[in-house]
């Protein structure tokens, strides 16, 4: 029987709502960045290193000055401003100095009236490099020259570690660290370099005012941060520099650095001409940070009924070249890492190194991905060594509201983690099927390479959790903007401005269904989102964009409405929203410095049915069943896409996504090489949500697009390991893990 068709209206808070973006996406006429034109407007290209770590003889940029087209090629010397900029720390040149540290790092820029000419272009951009060591192995970055002497993440607060290539070292020590337990499982797990592979690659438009400012349109999730990063480098005031939300084809964590926006605007503002840049799907994969790779070695300790006593964790990161935003993911790799159970005693050593590998920085469940994958694996070990049922050994150990996590925070809020386990468990999976059968349905699927002799089944089982929001004392706010007016027949309109960056996951209806709710009408719009109209409205990461805006919204709304009422007049305000104030994990310990290192937290449980061919190594999920924690529901069609997208990007990790390196190079940049999952790999998601209102957030909202990924890796192995047998221990699983080759 089918389910009913859900009605779809306009939405207000609660309801199913249309995405505004849909139709246009579906039929192909939605304008993403890559479709924008100017009149007159020139090409942009960027020189790339070749290498993984050289020195800079020398650029000779004449041969290519010289060629039809080409209006200008500038280096380093041409930054008009500061030549380093950063996501959080300033430590990454808008163009190579004296060294390169990565390969595809930028070097120079050309500008040309076709792209075929700028292309050409840049290949005649000789530039002369002395090749020093690569760093390439984070177990020993340490030991190795530094890439950064100056140390840039040092005198921040955090813990003082005088070893090289350090970014950040974060020690938790809770309770006692050497309380022993009955039983003890230890493993190593390893999680390979994955890419945030979206569709649309990096692309924008900058075109100059004549001013001496420049307007930039680009797909990003941070439009305030490009400004304030943008205009110190091009020697100009943050407000000649305009940041203009144009169509994002994903994000996924990968735009939150900056690609082409200062490159663009170099030689918009050098040319005095509109400058496009759009990057091959090749120069995508060099052209923007990835999720860390990690090796986490986990020891957990219990009692004979199965009670944790302790968990000791080492994790070790590799965030590549540049800082990113490795000093969170390091926080939260540490902070996650004894999963979503009570832990009275518990050592987490977490180090994340530079090297010269590719940079890294934040990708959707960032650090908890890592490490959920190793603590779940270390549950279903720890459930064998007891001979106890992994869910209720899971459900004996769940975290609820009032716990203490391992960093000494009391978890005030909503952490339905029990019920989570319990929906999920309950979940029916579909009875095996018979053979012979469609060979799309077996493993190996379109490649018809078995008739399932050798397939076996597997059921796994895995709980993970994650922070909402920005945490250890970051000053997170959002602005909403609201214009109030009576339009001829007398019905309340309103225009709402919101510098939210709409990347797929549908905070523009989030933004539309909260003003609805407040101002109760349904004539509402909202304006485009930039720099230039309203304030920051952060970064769309971290699970945090629907709690943020429409806490932001509802604010701006509520008190326009008042005014509105007040005065009878048009009304045209600003207001700006902040979450409950968190603090910094103390540097040497790991506790607590305050009331919250993190504003809140969100669960999910997912049970995966999967089949493997265990004489060819070849797998296929055939099922996944998943109970999400989501506070509230603002547009529960939504949430479903979301958990599904987030589920996807969880089964690439777990089975075929990885970016290749030889020496810091990388070797595998394209689709072709780089796998991501398909229809055909994706199975049917049965999801059902946990509507547990949070009581300090907006309407009682959670996040929800970072917890199916924090969790689905680790479930779609678990199944691999109930179907083969084998440890498992590093993703993704090749075929030759699972045939012991």
């Amino acid at each position: 029987m089918s389910a009913p068709a859900r009605e779809v209206v306009l939405g207000r808070i609660g309801e199913v709502s249309r995405r505004s973006d849909a139709v246009p996406k579906v039929t192909g006429e939605f304008a993403y960045s890559s479709d924008l034109h100017a009149a007159g407007m020139l090409w942009g290209h960027t020189v790339r290193s070749p290498q993984a770590h050289a020195r800079i003889v020398g650029i000779d940029t004449s041969r290519a000055l010289t060629m039809p087209g080409v209006h200008a090629v500038l280096t380093h010397d041409d930054v008009p401003g500061e030549k380093l900029y950063g996501l959080e720390f300033r430590d990454q040149p808008v163009l190579a100095i004296d060294r390169v540290r990565y390969f595809g790092e930028p070097v120079a820029l050309v500008a040309a009236e076709h792209p075929e000419q700028a292309r050409r272009a840049a290949e005649q951009v000789r530039v002369e490099y002395e090749l020093l060591e690569p760093i390439v192995d984070p177990e020993r970055a340490t030991e190795q020259a530094p890439l950064h002497p100056d140390r840039p993440t040092m005198g921040r607060g955090y813990r003082d570690d005088e070893r090289p290539n350090v970014v950040r070292s974060l020690v938790i020590r809770h309770g006692d660290p050497d309380a022993r337990g009955d039983v003890s499982v230890s493993g190593v797990y390893d999680v390979g370099i994955q890419d945030q592979a979206f569709l649309g690659p990096e692309s924008g438009l900058a075109v100059p005012d004549g001013e001496g400012g420049v307007d930039v349109y680009v797909a990003t999730q941070w439009l305030h941060v490009d400004r304030d990063q943008g205009a110190p480098c091009l020697g100009v005031a943050p407000g000649q520099v305009r940041i203009r939300l144009a169509g994002v084809g994903g994000a996924f964590g990968g735009r939150e650095d900056l690609s082409m926006q200062i490159h663009g605007s170099m030689l918009a503002l050098h040319t005095n001409r509109p400058v496009k840049i759009v990057y091959s799907r090749e120069e995508s994969f060099v052209g923007h940070i990835h999720r860390h790779p990690a090796r986490i070695l986990s020891e957990h300790r219990a009692t004979r009924e199965g009670r944790l006593v302790c968990v000791r964790v080492r994790v070790l990161l590799d965030g590549g070249a540049y800082a990113s935003s490795s000093t969170a993911v390091t926080s939260n790799a540490a902070s996650f890492a004894c999963g979503p159970y009570k832990v009275d005693n518990a050592l987490v050593e977490s180090l994340c190194v530079y090297t010269n590998n590719p940079p890294c920085g934040a990708m959707r469940g960032f650090g908890a991905v890592q490490s959920c994958f190793a603590h779940e694996a270390q549950m279903d070990k720890l459930a064998a060594a007891l001979d106890i049922d992994p869910v209720e050994l899971r459900l004996l150990n769940a975290l609820e509201s009032g716990d203490v996590m391992p960093t000494g925070q009391v978890i005030a809020g909503k952490l339905p983690v029990a019920e989570v386990i319990r929906r999920c468990a309950a979940l029916t999976p579909p009875e095996p099927e018979e053979l012979p059968r469609d060979p799309l349905r077996l493993p190996g699927g379109s490649g018809n390479t078995t008739r399932g002799e050798g397939v076996r089944r597997g059921v796994g089982f895995a709980v993970g959790f994650k922070n909402i929001g920005y945490s250890e004392g970051f000053d997170d706010y959002t602005a909403a903007r609201v214009r109030l007016h009576r339009t001829a027949d007398g019905e309340l309109s309103a225009e709402v401005h919101c510098a939210a960056a709409e990347v797929g996951q549908g905070v523009a209806n989030v933004i539309l269904q909260t003003a609805r709710t407040e101002l109760e009408t349904e004539d509402v719009v909202l304006a485009a989102a930039t720099t230039s109209a309203v304030g920051s409205a952060g970064s769309a990461s971290a699970s945090r964009m629907t709690w943020m805006a429409a806490g932001a919204v509802q604010l701006a709304c509520r008190d326009a409405l008042a005014e509105h009422r007040r005065t009878g007049s048009d009304v045209d305000l600003e207001r700006t929203y902040r979450h409950p104030r968190t603090t910094p994990l103390d540097p040497e310990t790991g506790q607590v410095t305050g009331e919250r290192a993190h504003v809140a937290y969100a669960c999910a449980a997912m049970r995966v049915v999967a089949e493997v061919d265990v004489e060819l190594g070849l797998t296929r999920v055939v099922w996944i069943g998943t109970v999400q924690d989501v506070g509230r529901a603002v547009n529960p069609s939504a949430v479903e896409g979301q958990i599904e997208g987030g589920t996807a990007q969880g089964l690439g990790l777990a089975l075929m996504e990885e970016i290749q390196t030889r020496d810091g190079l990388i070797t595998n940049a394209s689709f072709t090489d780089y796998l991501i999952p398909t229809t055909l790999d994706m199975p049917p998601v049965a999801s059902e949500l946990v509507e547990d209102a949070e009581p300090d957030a907006p309407y009682g909202v959670k996040g929800v697009g970072e917890p199916p990924t924090v969790v689905s890796t680790a479930a779609v192995v678990s199944a691999l390991r109930a179907a083969t047998g084998r440890e498992l221990a590093r993703v993704p699983v090749r075929p030759d893990d699972i045939v012991g080759l």
